[in-house]
């Protein structure tokens, strides 16, 4: 196997962008001594609600969290159900789970494999609790859509891959009652570890979040429910906030790049680009093709230097940890066929156009 020359993403690039500023910020912090929680989060959070366009944002410990406390928050419980999509990370669903409901799944439209809202209201049922569309690779769901489908049930947007997307000019994070945020490295608003945020509008859901996030308490020490330790640290809170003031540009530059790949590979055989939803910006947290003899593909790109990732090789309904949930091989065809298709290319910021005309050429010589 070749020694990869052009990696999926370039997190190092992005540091050495910033190392000055970013070195000045932390040990600006560190002299503060106010490590967890305290100024720092709150001025991050302030400035993550101005961005998103919404009246409250809460900081807390990772993606995965700010969905399991928004639908905590949201009143998701026993014998309640969470429809979502079985293409995504498994997160979106083990934290329907971990609260005792029971995630439903609805297929994906082949276009763009977010979740198809025509499939959502033929699985709607009474015990429907909440709807938890995933923006997928930074593509919006529809959103309008999904209410029409399920009026009255409560929308929590997955935006953890879609930090900086919009529709209509509304940023993702604003278009359902509650959205979730995933600051992991490699996010387009990336920490230097796990973070993660919930964003809404509503001022009692974030004080609950607020307070499940320690313990259940809105005072130390008086607990008001059964909560958990889930809390955005100082520090990450300070690295992200310096990011936050770059990211329309990068969500710009990676518009460009994505363009330039929509371009090249527009009439490679063998080689599907997903759909743009319409009136909407995304924000292109991965690149990803639909590719036939995918596995093939991956092979030959990673024998020419060239990493690729798959996202995600089995749809969420047929990993063993949700067979217990009765759904099969068949059960979300297009689900699954886009597992069997779906590689992602290299993208971020900082990629040249020199390193993305050899991933294209890459797959064009390929397929031949």
């Amino acid at each position: 196997m070749a020694d990869i020359k052009i990696p999926l993403k370039d997190l190092a690039a992005q540091y050495r962008a910033l190392r000055a500023e970013m070195e000045a910020a932390i040990t600006a912090f560190l002299e503060a001594g106010q490590y967890v929680l305290g100024p720092p989060v709150e001025k991050f959070e302030r400035e993550c609600a101005a961005y998103l366009g919404v009246s409250h944002a809460v900081g807390v410990g990772s993606g995965t969290d700010a969905l399991l406390l928004a639908l905590h928050a949201l009143g998701v419980g026993a014998g309640d159900e969470v429809v979502t999509t079985p293409f995504t990370f498994v997160a979106s669903a083990d934290v329907v789970v971990r609260l005792g409901a029971r995630p439903v799944f609805a297929d994906v439209a082949p276009d763009t494999l977010n979740v198809d809202a025509a499939r959502v209201a033929e699985v709607l049922t009474p015990r429907a609790k909440a709807l938890l569309p995933v923006h997928l690779y930074g593509l919006p769901a529809d959103v309008a859509a999904l209410r029409e489908a399920a009026p009255g049930v409560p929308v929590l947007e997955d935006a953890a891959q879609a930090m900086g997307a919009a529709v209509e000019g509304r940023k993702v994070g604003s278009l359902g009652e509650a959205a979730a945020f995933s600051f992991f490295p490699t996010k387009n608003l990336g920490a230097c570890g796990d973070g993660g945020l919930v964003a809404t509008d509503d001022a009692a859901l974030a004080e609950r979040v607020r307070r499940l996030r320690v313990h259940g308490a809105s005072r130390k020490n008086y607990p008001e429910e059964i909560g958990y330790k889930s809390r955005l640290d100082g520090l990450q809170a300070t690295i992200l906030a310096l990011k936050l003031r770059r990211l329309e540009a990068w969500t710009a530059r990676l518009q460009e790049l994505v363009g330039a790949y929509r371009e090249r590979l527009a009439e490679v055989a063998g080689v599907t680009l997903l759909a743009e939803p319409p009136a909407c910006r995304p924000a292109y947290h991965q690149f990803t093709i639909r590719a036939s003899r995918r596995d093939e593909l991956k092979d030959f790109l990673a024998a020419r230097g060239v990493a690729s990732a798959i996202y995600y090789p089995l749809p969420v309904h047929l990993t063993p940890a949700f067979a217990e949930l009765g759904y099969g091989p068949g059960s979300f065809p297009e689900a699954e066929r886009a597992a069997a298709e779906v590689l992602s290319l290299p993208l971020w910021p900082e990629m040249t156009e020199g390193q993305l005309e050899e991933v294209c050429a890459a797959v064009a010589a390929f397929y031949g």
